[in-house]
């Protein structure tokens, strides 16, 4: 028997099955990755993003298409982690805002969907590559528009998208060489496929196991503007407005530009420290107020909330000196007394996040005027509401964010697209030194735009290296890597293998060395001894004595040594 559509409670157990589908199989997906490195791998990120997403879609008690189409565009578009789970998060964006004022879902509504979906995506990455997810999705939206006359079975129509996506996978190592050479298929076209899997087999029924856990896997605070004062230094009666308050509107009613602003100020009326973001659908508010209430009977007039999240901080003081745990409070006191400082500070014209990772890598950052630190990079990716709560924490009318890394990159684009009170400015730092030159050379009496433009250009100016182990047997660039060894990675590749960390170290540095090389920074990471870094240092300076070699502790994880070349 032919299905003609496809219902809310149908389409909530889909995407549920969806999700689940890919938890599952989230760590084969990881051993697809070309680069046999140990970072917050594609399978992982496109897991937290849609879990993120399938979280508030189960907590969804009567379904509509509505309201699930909502709950899979704002969870996962918060969520989104790394490149390939914005691109995840963009695809259900498109998809999502073509089926929304919908009853029901048929062939020609699922064809137009996928092709919004495919459009969104590509729209939101500035060089889309084939041979991706991207490549793999549009597969599946060509073959979606040639079946609008042949069929208006959605159980057929859906396999055979889903078949015609599994042979584009199955083409890209034929697409991208250094899949062909790792002899994998794309790690995020097969996540893709593994979603959408799991999801027709509940279409098709023959998955009735849809069940979802709510228990979301704990993620790190962000780190705040790291060596900021003890908790137990600051006074409650520095905190003005006791009630932190957040909550998420999902619009009901008309909300334009006018009614952003009319509502900001009322809520500034109130309290302080206050962020206002939206999109189509929803509204995410954080306010520090003696009456949350009162916002919470504002926020009404505009549709319903979720989300809710009321945190006296007066007490929480209280119960951390209480505690004493002073590694703990140290952590998640840091963020607390960074809040009640920005929100005592007066509006600046401009402010730095960046990413970082480890301990004197942050120190760094710090003294270079980073206003708010993310904690992140390979290991795990931040999302887009690690970035916009970490924008919400800067008082400036201009900040600056850079990413560290090329995977978190357009996350941080994502939450500048939803930040609307403050001028948002990415720099696409790949690495910390990058970031660390990017920051250096930012000058107070210049443009935003001439500084954006000032600070890339010097980011060319320096040659970054990461020294880590691989994790997976792999052949790359010709180079045969087998699980265990040590990796030299530059720019472009890896440029040295070995058995030894210094000896891998000293071959990659030889490698990014020119003649117009004149400092080389070391920085060692948390297994390092300070004083191999030393040693190392000193063979390189010996070996070249127009080189000078700084050495500084970065206490990063995983990798050994990060280098910058200048």
């Amino acid at each position: 028997m032919a299905m003609k559509l496809i219902d809310a409670a149908l389409l909530q157990k889909m995407f549920l099955a969806g999700a689940k589908s890919i938890e599952l199989k989230k760590d084969y997906i990881n051993e697809l990755n070309v680069f046999p490195v140990p970072d917050g791998d594609t399978g992982t990120n496109m897991t937290l993003t849609i879990m993120s997403a399938a979280k508030e879609v189960n907590s969804i008690d009567n379904p509509t298409i509505e309201n699930i189409a909502k709950a899979i565009s704002s969870g996962s578009l918060r969520g989104a982690r790394g490149n390939s789970g914005v691109i995840l998060s963009q695809l259900f964006r498109g998809f999502t805002r073509e089926i929304m004022d919908k009853d029901a879902v048929d062939v020609p509504v699922m064809a137009k969907a996928f092709e919004r979906a495919v459009e969104t995506a590509y729209k939101a990455v500035m060089k889309p590559k084939e041979g991706t997810i991207l490549t793999v999705a549009k597969a599946g939206a060509a073959k979606a528009e040639e079946l609008l006359e042949q069929t208006q079975d959605l159980i057929e129509f859906c396999e055979e998208v889903l078949k015609a996506m599994q042979e584009m996978l199955e083409r890209t190592p034929e697409m991208l060489p250094v899949l062909k050479e790792a002899g994998v298929v794309d790690s995020g076209g097969q996540g893709l496929v593994t979603i959408l899997t799991g999801a027709f087999e509940v279409l098709s029924g023959k998955v009735s196991d849809f069940t979802f856990e709510t228990n979301m896997p704990a993620k790190s605070a962000p780190a705040g503007n790291a060596g900021g004062s003890n908790i137990s230094s600051i006074s409650t009666a520095d905190i003005k407005f006791g009630y932190c308050t957040e909550f998420i509107i999902v619009l009901e009613k008309e909300y334009n530009m006018d009614i952003e602003q009319q509502f900001k100020s009322y809520l500034e009326s109130i309290g302080d420290s206050l962020v206002v973001v939206s999109d189509d659908e929803i509204v995410k508010v954080h306010v520090h107020t003696n009456d949350p209430g009162l916002a919470i009977q504002k926020a009404l007039t505009y549709g319903s909330l979720t989300s809710m999240k009321i945190d006296n901080m007066r007490e929480e003081h209280h119960e951390r000196v209480i505690k004493d745990a002073q590694k703990q409070a140290a952590m998640q006191g840091q963020e607390n007394a960074q809040e009640v400082k920005k929100a005592d500070e007066p509006r600046k014209e401009v402010g730095f996040i960046s990413v970082s990772a480890g301990e004197g890598l942050s120190e760094i950052f710090k003294g270079l005027g980073v206003d708010y630190l993310i904690e992140g990079g390979q290991t795990m990716n931040p999302s887009t509401e690690d970035m916009l709560n970490a924008i919400a924490q800067v008082n400036a009318d201009t900040i600056y964010i850079l990413p560290n890394n090329k995977n978190i990159i357009l996350a941080a684009n994502q939450a500048k697209d939803l930040t609307e009170d403050k001028k948002i400015i990415v720099i696409p730092s790949k690495t910390i030194p990058q970031g660390i030159t990017a920051i250096i050379n930012f000058v107070f009496d210049k443009t935003p735009e001439e500084n954006a433009k000032f600070m890339e250009e010097s980011m060319k100016n320096v040659k970054s290296g990461q020294v880590t182990y691989a994790v997976r047997d792999t052949t790359i660039d010709g180079k045969a890597i087998k699980q265990g060894n040590i990796m030299g990675i530059d720019d472009s590749s890896i440029a040295s293998v070995g058995e030894s960390i210094k000896e891998t170290t000293k071959k990659l540095i030889e490698s990014m060395l020119d003649e117009d090389s004149e400092l080389v920074s070391l920085y060692y990471g948390e297994e390092i001894k300070e004083d191999d870094a030393n040693e190392l240092a000193q063979e390189l300076m010996n070996a070249h004595s127009d080189i000078e070699v700084e050495v500084l502790y970065g206490g990063q994880p995983i990798y050994y040594y990060m280098i910058s070349v200048e």
